[in-house]
């Protein structure tokens, strides 16, 4: 595999200090400084669809992930406003937005890299990471991804599913996630920053998740140079 590429969220808050996170895009969870808190157990408003256990994996991966995220962030509220600069690959984003729309770009690729079983199939989208995806965007990148996969499972000999049959299971699933993760963070009494970063990342999933049920209506129109004879 390719050098893990490395994404900086740098925040710089109209009053306070900046703050910064830095994310390798590995599987691999980089070492901490300091225990998880409790709302990262695996046992603790473990999501409904986990098929981890708590004696084999103390830790919830999603739920550890983000809390290294969150830390620095404690005292910020959801629509503090803030100037976020993004360095990804050659590219430097930067844009002017809430902290509640930064947690939503930014839980998504979190979550897709901390290797929580129903996240993992997203992990390519998180290689090819597009900050701020909008619902129409983030179609055409998961059904692109999502064929590519079953293109490499069908030169596997694998079983393989282009009709996306399975998709709208997957974000399904997802979905159950992002509400297991909301139910964690509203531990945090004293910010809301966190559960409203999940429901703008899940508001996306339901967007593009509705999208599904006229995928050729929403994406025909960018393809009529494909269907000529």
């Amino acid at each position: 595999m390719h050098n893990a590429p490395q994404v900086s969220y740098l925040l710089q808050f109209d009053s306070g200090q900046p703050a910064s996170c830095l994310i390798e895009l590995a599987m691999v969870a980089p070492p901490e400084d300091a225990p998880p808190p409790d709302w990262a157990r695996l046992e603790y408003q473990q999501c409904r669809n986990c098929p981890l256990r708590p004696a084999e994996q103390p830790w919830c991966p999603f739920a550890r992930a983000l809390a290294r995220v969150l830390a620095p962030l404690e005292q910020r509220n959801s629509y503090d406003e803030l100037t976020v600069t993004i360095r990804w690959r050659s590219r430097v984003i930067q844009q002017r937005t809430t902290l509640q729309r930064v947690l939503g770009s930014l839980i998504g690729l979190l979550g897709a890299t901390s290797g929580c079983p129903h996240t993992r199939p997203f992990l390519p989208l998180a290689y090819f990471h597009q900050p701020f995806s909008e619902a129409d965007e983030t179609l055409f990148r998961v059904v692109g991804a999502y064929l590519i996969g079953q293109m490499l499972r069908a030169r596997q000999g694998l079983s393989a599913d282009f009709a996306l049959h399975e998709l709208p299971g997957l974000y399904a699933q997802l979905r159950q996630v992002n509400l297991g993760m909301a139910n964690r963070l509203r531990a945090l009494a004293d910010s809301d920053h966190g559960v409203n970063g999940v429901i703008v990342l899940d508001v996306l999933a339901a967007e593009t998740q509705d999208l599904f049920e006229e995928l050729e209506r929403n994406l025909l129109p960018y393809y009529a140079a494909y269907l000529e004879e």
